[in-house]
């Protein structure tokens, strides 16, 4: 159990280290005109992350979950497999990342690195490492729970994202290139 604490306040802290790079880059998009599309379910996301994260820690512990080397390890390997998916979109992003929607009118799509093949891995990231680090050591209910409420803010999540980078509203954004 202590291991896994440890694992679970790593990613805590991972999460703060994105929520700076977030910052900066916010910074970075506004200076260039962003428009933010889908404040309102920011906090959501917000809530459900944290969630995710504690309910980590306490299912275990209260629940008395076990390690189960056949489950323990393979989720492991698929949360340490999101973290590293979740960097390559941050690094392919560079200065457009964020953790809100934030579009910089006139700038084009980015189409390197996983977003040659995908549209949003970022949010593969996010619904492995959501189901994956809770059941490293077996809180399965965290698990379900995070997904299932996961999978409702990313219909709405995408579809914000969708329409904010659809070709209509990231070049024709007041201060766009033309």
């Amino acid at each position: 159990m202590p291991l896994y604490t440890l694992l679970v306040l790593l990613v805590v802290a991972e999460r703060f280290v994105e929520l700076a790079v977030a910052r900066r880059n916010g910074a970075w998009s506004r200076a260039r005109g962003a428009r933010e599309y889908g404040a309102g379910h920011y906090p959501v996301m917000v809530v459900l992350h944290a969630a995710l994260l504690l309910g980590c820690l306490v299912e275990s512990w209260a629940a008395d979950r076990p390690f189960l080397p056949l489950l323990g390890w393979p989720a492991l390997a698929l949360a340490l497999a999101a973290q590293a998916l979740r960097w390559w979109c941050v690094g392919t992003l560079g200065p457009r990342w964020h953790t809100r929607v934030l579009i910089v009118p006139g700038l084009p799509l980015v189409t390197a690195g996983p977003y040659r093949r995908l549209r949003h891995p970022n949010y593969v990231a996010v619904v492995v490492e959501g189901a994956a680090l809770p059941l490293v050591h077996t809180a399965w209910l965290t698990a379900l729970g995070f997904s299932l409420l996961n999978a409702a803010l990313l219909t709405v999540r995408i579809r914000c994202e969708n329409t904010a980078l659809a070709p209509s509203h990231v070049l024709s954004s007041p201060g766009a290139a033309s």
